[in-house]
């Protein structure tokens, strides 16, 4: 626990109200540089986050979660860092918190790889680091103290599986699929696993075709503009498989643009991840077949994680949040208003 924070320079959290319009902050809207002491309760529990960034509703979502857990009031001292997407960003960051001397850190990686000098300076300094959501690659596992996240390659699995129970229930179990996939940033953890979940299952039918896979950045913008260049190369796509919600509005975007419909009443089906409210009320307008939820409310449970921590307890290296998926069929007037994403 630690009474003062000395001279280093300090990024502040992005405030609420931005991150909830799902704009991208300026230098001066993002935080401060400060180089004077900041005083700390000194029984609170200083914490530094490096979060990937603002790109999608599921990331504000999260973001949001760990604001709500790691208050005073919980006593915790929370260092926010939005890394905008940049590696280069998030190892600063990491290396500003040792600098600080903080009690604990947590990343949610953009990517995988290139962590493990980072990670040998905190354990150097004796700083446990808990990875959340996205997972490290890294030759030494005692780097970090544990991952709290998602089955991504579950997700993808269930996926597929639905899929095929789908496409059996209308007759179409023998046709050739024609499908495409949006996926999120290269390298991330998320479209590792929801690509190769889906892909186990793929594998076991020969008449799905999968016509092209691309990376549309995890954004609106981008699942539109490449679902815009698959309906120009390719006329006969039966799926779309987007991994997740953004690139599915974006997808359905230019669906309708191309003149084309999707959802179950469409030509076009729609598989999303994430399970945001947004995209719930999508589907409940008939634009999405079915969507696999990714919790973002990771904020207490890394919470427990702590507290264990300072209670000298082991906790387990890989913990995974309960999630469920969603379809037309189930009562989403009633589901919607529920969710707190």
């Amino acid at each position: 626990m630690k009474k003062i924070v000395v001279g280093i320079s300090v990024i502040f959290c992005l405030t609420l109200w931005l991150m909830s319009c799902g704009g991208r902050a300026s230098e001066d809207e993002q935080g401060y540089s400060q180089e004077e002491e900041l005083p700390i309760d000194s029984n609170a529990i200083v914490v530094g986050l490096s979060q990937v960034g603002s790109e999608s509703d599921w990331r504000i979502a999260n973001t949001e979660s760990i604001k709500r857990t790691f208050t005073e009031e919980n006593g915790y001292f929370l260092i926010f860092d939005d890394a905008q997407q940049k590696q280069e960003n998030q190892l600063k960051a990491m290396r500003n918190f040792i600098l600080q001397d903080v009690d604990y850190i947590i990343l949610d990686p953009i990517v995988e790889t290139g962590w493990d000098a980072v990670l040998e300076e905190a354990k150097a300094a004796k700083i446990p680091v808990i990875i959340m959501d996205r997972k490290v690659q890294v030759q030494d596992e005692s780097l970090y103290t544990c991952w709290v996240g998602s089955n991504f390659e579950e997700q993808g699995r269930k996926a597929g599986e639905w899929l095929a129970q789908y496409l059996t229930e209308r007759g179409r179990k023998n046709n050739t699929i024609h499908m495409v996939t949006l996926q999120g940033n290269l390298g991330s953890t998320a479209q590792i696993g929801r690509t190769e979940g889906f892909t186990q299952i793929l594998e076991q039918y020969e008449n799905w075709n999968m016509l092209e896979r691309r990376d549309g950045d995890f954004t609106q913008t981008k699942g539109q503009e490449v679902m815009a260049d698959f309906l120009k190369t390719y006329s006969d796509i039966d799926v779309v498989i987007s991994e997740n919600d953004n690139m599915t509005f974006g997808a359905i975007e230019a669906i309708e643009e191309a003149g084309k419909t999707c959802g179950p009443e469409g030509e076009i089906v729609i598989i999303s991840f994430d399970a945001a409210s947004a995209a719930l009320e999508a589907m409940k307008n008939g634009k999405i077949n079915v969507d696999f939820e990714c919790n973002p409310e990771l904020g207490p449970m890394v919470s427990e994680v702590i507290q264990k921590l300072e209670q000298g307890e082991a906790v387990e290296k890989y913990q995974y949040v309960e999630e469920t998926y969603f379809d037309p069929t189930m009562d989403l007037e009633t589901l919607i208003p529920k969710r707190t994403y």
